[in-house]
């Protein structure tokens, strides 16, 4: 049975730029490297999110074969500002990969999403089901 997320693993040629850019997005340091420094990492995790969620960036030279190119499944991450999150992924140096938009009947879907400098599909969105059921944890 699937109990909920678990990591999220993306792919850089260069984990060490991939772990600055994302420390910097989300504001926090990556709390795992390995090998641990000083030796250049092959693989770091941050913890992020309400649930502590793990995003991980692993040595592409490790990557399974056929996955150098953008696409395949996306995973949007929840944000509280959509706009202003896109806007700040692209100034820090992220192209577009698919514009906002807006889902459904106008209950407030929307999603987006942006191709990081190192090649992974970075997929963002407003989802009121989300909200619901952090909301419903805290009740």
């Amino acid at each position: 049975m699937f109990r909920g997320f678990a990591t999220l693993n993306l792919y850089a040629d260069d984990v060490t730029a991939a772990r600055d850019w994302y420390a910097r997005l989300f504001d926090t340091e990556a709390y795992y490297a390995y090998p641990p420094a000083p030796a250049a990492p092959a693989y770091v995790e941050f913890r992020i999110g309400d649930d502590g969620d793990e995003i991980g960036f692993i040595d592409r030279r490790y990557a399974p074969p056929g996955t150098g190119a953008p696409g395949g499944a996306v995973m949007h991450w929840h944000v509280d500002d959509l706009p202003g999150t896109v806007a700040r992924l692209l100034e820090m140096g992220a192209t577009e990969y698919q514009p906002v938009t807006e889902h459904g009947d106008g209950s407030g879907f929307t999603t987006a999403s942006v191709v990081d400098p190192f090649g992974n599909v970075l997929g963002v969105m407003h989802n009121p089901h989300y909200l619901e059921v952090v909301g419903a944890r805290a009740a």
